[in-house]
């Protein structure tokens, strides 16, 4: 059975592949549908974009679909950047101004108040429109600067304290067994066994 990613993001689409491998699906990217519009994220929940994605693609493409929005959470910023994460430091930007502008913002924000979580809610919806969602949250922190050179993001300045390492310095192999995506997609694990259910 096809199973569509619902992201335009490369990396995002390699992590989910990885993290979705041995399930009997053969697993479709947006670039298999070149026609298909992108979707418009405007919800202000990760729950809403989600779901809007999920539902309006398996809509669009009469197969079953998968889709995440997922982002980072500053406690000291009251939750931001949070849905706004990948246009927070405006729509053409890179993962390293977005970076530079969190580290910029925490300037003189100490230790014990850099507490940040990772949270992501991925969707699954089948062609009639029925929708399941699950979450996934990774506690952290934000370090003083950009520390490694693997995955993508915020990966470089969420630090795990657990391992005393950001995401980018403990690479995919770690990451895709803590992350707030790997903890999610394991919930998705089980929902896409039982498909028929939703």
């Amino acid at each position: 059975m096809d199973l569509v990613i619902a992201t335009l993001n490369k990396k995002k689409l390699i992590e989910i592949k990885d993290l979705l491998n041995n399930l009997d699906f053969n697993i479709l990217s947006m670039d298999d549908f070149p026609d298909i519009p992108e979707v418009i994220e405007d919800s202000d929940t990760f729950e809403g974009n989600a779901v809007k994605k999920a539902v309006e693609i398996a809509c669009m493409t009469r197969k079953l679909t998968l889709a995440d929005d997922s982002g980072l959470e500053i406690d000291c910023l009251g939750g931001e950047p949070g849905v706004r994460s990948a246009r927070y430091a405006g729509e053409k930007a890179t993962d390293e101004d977005r970076n530079r502008k969190v580290l910029e913002l925490l300037n003189d924000v100490p230790k014990e108040k850099r507490a940040a979580r990772f949270r992501c809610v991925i969707a699954i919806a089948n062609p009639d429109g029925d929708v399941q969602t699950v979450e996934g949250v990774c506690e952290g922190e934000i370090a003083f600067g950009l520390l490694g050179n693997e995955g993508f993001g915020y990966d470089p300045i969420f630090l795990v304290p657990s391992y005393g390492k950001t995401f980018a310095e403990l690479g995919p192999e770690i990451k895709n067994q803590i992350s707030h995506r790997a903890i999610a997609l394991r919930k998705a694990r089980n929902l896409l066994a039982n498909f028929g259910s939703i």
